[in-house]
């Protein structure tokens, strides 16, 4: 180099030590136009688009300056958190290996080659590279953070706790390890220490991503209602300024309106899950036997809610012309719904354990036609998976009730009561109507022959029992108000709630008294298996639906089991489904449209029990003919969907709305 350009050199090397950038990117990047493909300064300038995080710009400096010198210790370094960075762990992996082979005692090192392992689900190697550098380093507080992540995707729990306790100790400030500590209590359902944990790390960084929902949902979760009013309020402010402020699963059972949600939902897919799509559009190719390949990719093809829907569909999808598979991101729990799984699809792959570039590469290689995400921001998902578009339709089913907010995702599957024509602009997917519910149900499922009476489940013998076994975090302030009143309308009432934790309980009963209400006509109810819990749903007379998150799958449990359910219709997806399963098990009579509706319909039914009698009658009588629980007749109607969506994908025509007919 020239004099002139050393001393420029010099100056972009100290503003970038001294943490200016900016500054050190415009000098190099003068220098680069000025010394063409010269080594050192295209290094150092991939070093510092590294530092900024500008990963995109950064790899093909560092790629260049690694083809000068394949030993270089800080561009291995730098080109292996680049493509981390970029989301391509397996070559991460290979810099970080080649690094260390070098440099075989560099703590921040082995923590990054953990971090890359995390990412590729090799957990127990994670594990190994996180120990190794704590040996290094005694008290690296990130890395005893990493490892806790790893920790609890080994569902070794009690460990991590340790593990994220002994990080905080070492380093208080570091937020990571208060978020991640927050994620595990939620996981045991300790949610008001989870809440005091994101609250912790919203102190030491207000703006950091999503954090304000979370922690609002974790009070939820234990039916904390204090000042809840601001924090939706402040959220919603948030949301419209285009501020990172909630994720979608927690934001549904707040927001009342399908627009809302869609604002929620693009934020956080632009940012957790951008399209990746780093090869070719995949091709619908037709198979020589002409069947469509249709996958499902789930994380709980096992003894879980989505599974309870899904499997009769599974084994009634028509073999001569579809070949199903089931993609799990899950685990195998042995029960009778992950036999009947096994048994319903041409093979059950396995991804949990492979990186998003290797389970894309899964799926690809058995050539699916339309892959269905039945998991959306809910549960043990895989977006990257669909960010990677690993096949060509790709389809928002069942586990998310909305829109995922994503351009990769083609469509998603309803009915014309959960997305009415007017609210279409509010999904990013083009809508699939099917024509009776959108959402499966499976007839076999077993209602167990145990009688329970009601003071086996400690209700009261004689009088009215009002139940609702949605999850705690559905029941909010306005809701258990109109319960209340309905309560005091009905002296000889109860309400029958799911107890889900103990927080919630505590909080519910003080809520009660608080309105003046006995907490001792709220009796809770614990968990049992599925066949039992259907089975006492006869010990109810009326199940009383939440807004603005519906029951769904409970609704279902309710309506199998003879319960008639009393719903309220909502504004979006989630607040509407109810209506749509009464619709089909043709009871109008059970759908409100307004707080004051509900309560009176509540009320009345409980004066004159002999009018809810012929409705339970009803129910019963017609549940195996219903259009709710018609099986084969709603796989059918899928079917119909799927062959529609690639018929359009082989006539070369984008996506658009689809109607299938009765």
């Amino acid at each position: 180099m020239a004099a002139a350009s050393e001393k420029a050199f010099r100056r972009g090397l100290s503003a970038f030590q001294s943490g200016d950038l900016n500054e050190a990117e415009k000098i190099f990047r003068r220098l680069l136009r000025e010394n063409p493909g010269h080594p050192q300064i295209v290094g150092i300038l991939g070093t510092v688009l590294a530092a900024a995080r500008k990963y995109g710009d950064a790899e093909p400096h560092l790629r260049a300056a690694l083809g000068f010198n394949p030993n270089s210790h800080t561009i291995l370094y730098n080109y292996g958190l680049v493509l981390k960075g970029l989301q391509r762990p397996n070559e991460a992996l290979g810099c970080f290996d080649r690094y260390l082979s070098i440099s075989a005692n560099d703590a921040e090192a082995f923590n990054n080659r953990g971090t890359v392992r995390n990412d590729l689900h090799d957990y127990s190697g994670a594990i190994a590279d996180f120990d190794r550098a704590i040996v290094l380093q005694p008290g690296y507080a990130a890395a005893l953070c990493n490892k806790g992540k790893s920790l609890v995707e080994l569902g070794r729990h009690d460990e991590a706790l340790a593990v994220y306790e002994a990080a905080i100790t070492s380093r208080p400030e570091l937020l990571e390890s208060w978020i991640g500590l927050g994620d595990l209590l939620h996981k045991l359902k300790r949610h008001r220490e989870a809440a005091n944990a994101f609250a912790r790390a919203i102190e030491l960084e207000p703006r950091y991503p999503f954090l304000k929902g979370i922690l609002l949902h974790q009070r939820l979760l234990g039916c904390d209602w204090r000042d809840i009013e601001a924090s939706i309020a402040e959220i919603e402010r948030d949301l419209q300024a285009g501020r990172l402020a909630a994720e979608p699963f927690g934001w549904q059972g707040i927001a009342t309106t399908a627009r809302s949600n869609l604002l929620c939902a693009r934020l956080y897919s632009r940012e957790k899950f951008p399209p990746r799509q780093e090869r070719a559009m995949p091709v619908v190719n037709a198979s020589a036997d002409g069947k469509i390949r249709v996958g499902y990719l789930a994380g709980e093809f096992r003894d879980q809610a989505t599974s309870h829907l899904l499997t009769g569909v599974l084994e009634h999808h028509d073999r001569s012309r579809f070949e199903i598979y089931a993609f799990d991101n899950g685990w195998d729990d042995s029960s009778e719904t992950r036999r009947r799984i096994e048994a319903a699809v041409h093979a059950l792959v396995g991804i949990r354990q492979l990186g998003d570039e290797r389970a894309v590469a899964a799926i690809r290689e058995r050539q699916i036609d339309i892959l269905v995400n039945l998991n959306g921001y809910f549960g043990e998902g895989r977006t990257n998976v669909f960010a990677r578009r690993a096949a060509a339709i790709q389809v928002n089913y069942l586990g998310f009730p909305g829109t995922m907010g994503a351009t990769y995702m083609d469509y998603i599957v309803a009915d014309r009561r959960v997305i009415p024509e007017a609210d279409r602009s509010c999904y990013e997917e083009k809508v699939v109507y099917l024509p009776d519910c959108y959402q499966a149900n499976d007839r076999k499922r077993r209602v167990a022959e145990t009688v329970f009476d009601r003071a086996m489940l400690g209700l009261p013998e004689d009088g009215f029992v009002f139940c609702c076994f949605n999850n705690n975090y559905k029941i909010m302030p306005a809701m258990f108000d109109c319960w209340v009143r309905i309560l005091r309308r009905v002296p000889n009432g109860v309400l029958w709630l799911l107890e889900d934790n103990s927080e919630a309980k505590a909080n519910l009963c003080r809520e009660a008294a608080a309105r003046g209400l006995d907490p001792a006509r709220i009796v809770f109810a614990g968990r049992m298996p599925v066949a039992d819990h259907l089975a006492r749903h006869a010990c109810a007379d009326l199940f009383l639906d939440t807004l603005p998150y519906n029951a769904h799958t409970t609704g279902s449990d309710a309506l199998w089991a003879g319960l008639p359910v009393l719903t309220c219709v909502g504004d979006s997806f989630a607040g509407r489904v109810a209506a749509s399963l009464l619709d089909n098990v043709d009871l109008p009579e059970l759908i409100t449209t307004s707080y004051r509706d509900y309560e009176e319909r509540a009320v009345e039914f409980a004066a004159h029990p002999e009018r809810l009698a012929g409705l339970r009658q009803r129910l019963i009588a017609n549940r195996l003919t219903a259009r709710l629980f018609d099986t084969e007749r709603f796989t059918r109607h899928l079917e119909q969907a799927y062959i529609m969506m690639r018929a359009r994908h082989q006539a070369a025509k984008a996506p658009d709305h689809i109607d299938v007919s009765g």
